[in-house]
């Protein structure tokens, strides 16, 4: 047993390593629950903002203090969602030291420390930035250039579906069944998504090679595609949309469901929704068509009643 106390008081209940020893054990004996595409995502902010953490301190010994210094180092470094996603790592892996008996029980210091606040309104593309984005789209789409072309096949199917981008850019033809993609690896687990006729004419466009499982691959090194970042950013200022976010699509798929009056529950499903408070955040979107439904009830009333509805009200007080 280590003779260092890492609280006043107490014994821990068996010895305890050093940060960056429980992150290798932590990531060896946790990280094969993840799914791959998790796996990918926790490689990233572990490589960037774990790995040299909390040089020379035991993994009992971190407290409030160390947390919150790194946090807000973090957040220096990096964008708020990004600083929240390892925060909650980090938050995961002390309370595993707590279950593996490296840390006293209710002692995880990252409970003291407050996230960032979340984005109150996501961004979605107007009735007219939809306009500009489409007109940028067809020229980029009459390219000669193949990977190109593929690139904006991508960028039209995450509008047309609500799909996340990774979904849509790892997609095989094995997951395209008539009209719906059978996704075997997403966010929420295996999924289905429905393809409207627009959509599935997208995939019926593309060029399909016998030795080629992806719907989407760079056409000279026959790989999938990495990245469209590049094609994105010149979309972006063609159109002059100003900052845009690819995952924006998925809202503006969700925001225009909503002014078409889907209910919440609807697009929930479309989005493949874990629970229904991520399909809350547009709920502001479907009060608004509520009330103009409110408004055209009441004008077709008015119209009914065969007179204007004006009131004038005397106050009897003097």
């Amino acid at each position: 047993m280590n003779s260092r106390q890492s609280l006043p008081g107490h014994k821990r209940i068996r010895s305890a390593p050093r940060f960056d020893d429980f992150l290798e054990e932590y990531w060896s004996r946790w990280s094969p629950q993840w799914k791959a595409s998790t796996l990918a995502t926790h490689n990233g902010y572990r490589r960037q903002y774990l790995d040299g953490a909390f040089k020379g301190v035991f993994i009992d010994e971190i407290n409030e203090e160390h947390v919150t210094k790194w946090f807000a180092d973090l957040n220096n470094r990096t964008g708020p969602g990004a600083a929240n996603r390892t925060l909650e790592i980090l938050k995961n892996m002390l309370n595993k030291a707590e279950v593996w008996g490296y840390r006293l029980g209710n002692t995880n210091p990252c409970r003291s420390v407050r996230p960032n606040k979340r984005r109150q309104c996501e961004r979605f593309l107007s009735t007219e930035e939809l306009a500009r984005f489409g007109e940028v789209l067809a020229e980029l789409r009459a390219s000669d250039n193949l990977t190109t072309r593929s690139g904006c096949a991508v960028i039209t199917l995450l509008l047309l579906t609500g799909c996340r981008y990774r979904e849509i850019l790892t997609l095989q033809w094995q997951d395209v069944k008539g009209n719906r993609l059978l996704l075997r690896d997403s966010k929420t687990g295996p999924r289905t998504v429905w393809l409207g006729s627009a959509a599935r004419e997208v995939i019926d466009r593309l060029p399909r090679h016998p030795k080629i499982p992806w719907l989407f691959w760079n056409y000279q090194y026959r790989r999938p595609i990495g990245c469209i970042q590049h094609l994105w950013r010149t979309i972006l200022v063609r159109a002059d949309l100003g900052k845009l976010r690819i995952h924006d699509l998925r809202h503006t798929f969700a925001s225009h469901a909503a002014m078409s009056k889907e209910t919440l529950p609807m697009i929930g499903r479309l989005l493949g929704h874990a629970n229904h408070q991520s399909t809350a955040r547009y709920a502001h979107l479907d009060d608004e068509h509520l009330l103009d439904a409110a408004q055209q009830i009441g004008v077709a009333v008015e119209r009914l009643m065969g007179a204007p509805l004006k009131f004038q009200i005397e106050s009897d007080i003097s």
